[in-house]
């Protein structure tokens, strides 16, 4: 994963990050928004949900302290993160301010 991630952080394309859990019915609830965004606006920011019971080791190292938790990189760099569930509006105001 951390491969992954560090490669993924070289692109120029902002990143927007759910971490997320099967267990966790808000971030079941987000999976069909979040699907919609991917294909509205993938010319303009990737996302991608990552699973915190399959990657224990990165959340914590991405100091993941609940799900969801978003998070949005640019350039390399962590610009915003925002625990709990969002909204279209919220999620699309994170990404056009800081993607």
């Amino acid at each position: 994963m951390e491969d992954w991630f560090a490669h993924r952080l070289q692109s120029e394309k902002p990143l927007l990050v759910e971490f997320y859990a099967t267990w966790c019915g808000p971030c079941m609830a987000m999976m069909p928004m979040l699907d919609a965004l991917q294909t509205e606006l993938g010319d303009v920011v990737d996302i991608h949900k990552i699973d915190v019971d399959h990657n224990i080791d990165f959340a914590v190292q991405q100091k993941v302290m609940g799900v969801p938790t978003f998070a949005l990189y640019k350039n390399g760099i962590e610009v915003w993160r925002q625990a709990g569930t969002l909204t279209r509006a919220q999620l699309l105001d994170a990404i056009h301010k800081h993607g």
